[in-house]
């Protein structure tokens, strides 16, 4: 019988990467799913859809190619859809623009020049976009101490001082301590919770397609999905050794995309970030047996994904201002790195400056949302700046 103790460490660094995933923004995916008119069932159900397909799709890639390979939900995804207003057709629309991303990421699968294309947008403005999306969520945890000072401001000092201290804990301990605000509101109030909205349970919505929804949602969500978490994803797994196989990951993560969205989930895509929890040396000094972290994190991911509920219902029992700075704290890092990104290149700066701006304004032209038009109006100062220029 094969000693079991040399597995201890791969299992435990993927429990560990599931958490940090998990704790980290689900409050961005769950205001991301409500902003394009999720209803609070509709959005746990969509929380518990991308645990059950991301779990699956870590363990499927994972032990098929005997790596370390994570995927994840699309937070900065989730960020763009929180920065969206419901276009025309509602829910059902949204749902029909998360399918149009998962037939993108598997054309992307078929058609590898798809990804490519996606590559030669200058990443300047891609990150100047996301940025811009990321501002006015990213700046929550400020507003919020003026709202509600005495809900957020112990969420804040958390994070600060586990930023110092324990910078991978910072986020989960803000979540905590959310979490220990929200129950101190209900015992203070009384406030009756209905079991029912504790249990796990999936809510199938028919989409409907619509030109709205499919330029001002479904295209940014895939450009973004691809530029943030996709092609990051890859170079992460590279630095440590791995070479991914291109197509059979948008194939696994574009069908759970597609599984997911009729369900309420907005797409999953590989890890970026938190692949390095499950693929880096102290994981397990033989690269050969960090795949093992790869399934334990798919694992636990359909774990948490059985208490989906219980956190939606922190969500919608949670004071003013506290869920929201719990999401802008999780994106402070997210921001930071597209913000140097976008201007890390002095001659593509004035366009990442536009880009930027659109984006953070929010308008909505025609009912497509900023992020459409940022990118835009960001291709075509460069395309007059950069004119016949060598």
């Amino acid at each position: 019988m094969p000693d079991a103790a040399p597995l201890i460490r791969p299992v435990t660094a993927g429990v560990v990467t599931a958490l940090v995933g998990f704790t980290s923004s689900f409050a961005v995916v769950l205001t991301g799913l409500d902003a394009v008119g999720a209803s609070p069932e509709q959005a746990a159900s969509g929380l518990l859809a991308l645990s059950l397909t991301m779990g699956i799709a870590c363990i499927v890639l994972a032990y098929r190619y005997r790596m370390p390979i994570t995927a994840a939900w699309s937070t900065p995804g989730a960020a763009l859809l929180a920065a969206t207003t419901a276009v025309e057709g509602g829910w059902s629309a949204a749902v029909g623009a998360f399918l149009v991303v998962s037939a993108l990421i598997l054309l992307t699968a078929a058609v590898p020049q798809i990804g490519a294309l996606i590559a030669a947008i200058p990443p300047s403005i891609a990150q100047a976009m996301l940025a811009g999306v990321l501002l006015p969520l990213c700046l929550a945890p400020i507003t919020g101490i003026m709202i509600n000072p005495w809900g957020v401001a112990p969420v804040v000092v958390t994070w600060l001082l586990l930023a110092r201290i324990a910078p991978r804990w910072a986020v989960p301990a803000a979540f905590i301590t959310a979490t220990v605000v929200i129950a101190a509101g209900i015992i203070a109030n009384g406030t009756d919770v209905d079991p029912a909205l504790l249990l796990p349970t999936l809510e199938f919505t028919a989409p409907t397609f619509t030109v709205e929804s499919i330029v001002g949602i479904a295209l940014p969500l895939f450009i973004v999905t691809m530029a943030s978490q996709n092609v990051p994803g890859i170079a992460v797994m590279r630095s440590f050794g791995y070479e991914v196989p291109w197509r059979p990951a948008m194939l696994v993560t574009g069908i759970g995309s597609a599984l997911s969205a009729p369900a309420g989930g907005h797409g999953i895509n590989l890890a970026a970030i938190s692949a390095a929890l499950a693929a880096a040396p102290d994981v397990d000094p033989d690269p050969r047996r960090r795949w093992v972290a790869g399934v334990s994190t798919g694992v636990s991911y359909i774990l948490l994904g059985a208490f989906s509920a219980v956190f939606a219902a922190l969500v919608l029992l949670a004071p003013a201002a506290v869920i929201p700075a719990v999401a802008g704290i999780a994106l402070f890092a997210a921001f930071g790195s597209s913000v140097k990104q976008a201007i890390d290149d002095p001659g593509e700066r004035m366009p990442a400056v536009v880009t930027f701006l659109v984006a953070a304004s929010g308008v909505a032209l025609l009912g497509i949302s900023a992020a459409f038009w940022a990118l835009a109006a960001g291709l075509l100062v460069r395309g007059v700046l950069h004119f016949r220029k060598r």
